[in-house]
């Protein structure tokens, strides 16, 4: 039986919990003028999702956008999921136009937790070796979530123990006003500090001053008490 994006609704409705979906709905701030107003939960956590969607790899860039326009979120989620495992299996002309399709869809990815679990892996991994210029772009948006998606996809890079982009990307951001990116930001400078812990100290010793408090508390998370009230309290 050919399988379409009808059988992955289906599904992940099949696995709805309502009392798993109340609590979702206020941990991603779904409320009235909060980042999440709208997004609709059906309660399925992440490891089913993940089981749901290897079953979907075959399916078309249409069936995709079919999901990735629902409102609910885990329908979308299971979406960038099939997308991340068609990224992996690609060759490289097909990786361009999963890249462009992720892209194309950043008004869809729209929790953080949508962009964190895919950008990484595949518009992160697509730009290795390939001009960074989207990310800056992508990081002056207005929408939030663009922002988020070229900051989470430093982490590929980070992990290559490329800090470049990372550390420009972090400073371009110091004066965003959104929470989301405080930490983000605040993330991604803890991950290059794991790393190589004196570019995150000279960074630190650059910029702490400017830093918002949420974003400087991420990005020391690992320091000794010590090593972190000597940043908190300047």
């Amino acid at each position: 039986m050919k399988i379409s994006f009808k059988n992955l609704e289906q599904d992940l409705l099949a696995l709805a919990n309502a009392d798993k979906a109340k609590i979702l709905s206020g941990f991603f701030k779904t409320g009235k003028g909060q980042y999440g107003a709208g997004d609709i939960f059906l309660g399925v956590m992440v490891p089913q999702i993940r089981t749901v969607s290897k079953k979907y790899t075959e399916l078309n860039f249409n069936d995709l956008q079919k999901l990735l326009n629902s409102k609910k979120h885990e329908i979308r989620l299971c979406a960038l999921f099939v997308l991340v495992k068609k990224y992996q299996i690609a060759d490289d002309r097909e990786k361009k136009n999963i890249a462009d399709f992720y892209l194309k869809n950043a008004e869809n990815i729209n929790n953080w937790d949508l962009v964190d679990l895919t950008a990484p892996k595949i518009l992160g991994e697509y730009l290795i070796g390939k001009p960074h210029k989207i990310l800056y772009d992508l990081a002056a948006s207005q929408n939030l979530w663009e922002r988020r998606i070229a900051m989470l996809s430093t982490f590929t890079f980070i992990k290559n123990k490329d800090f470049v982009d990372a550390l420009r990307l972090a400073k371009k951001l110091l004066d965003d006003k959104h929470d989301l990116m405080h930490k983000a930001v605040g993330w991604m400078l803890r991950e290059i500090g794991k790393r190589d812990k004196n570019i995150l100290v000279e960074f630190l010793n650059l910029y702490y001053k400017k830093m918002p408090r949420t974003m400087l508390r991420y990005a020391i998370e690992k320091f000794d008490a010590v090593e972190r009230n000597k940043y908190l309290k300047k």
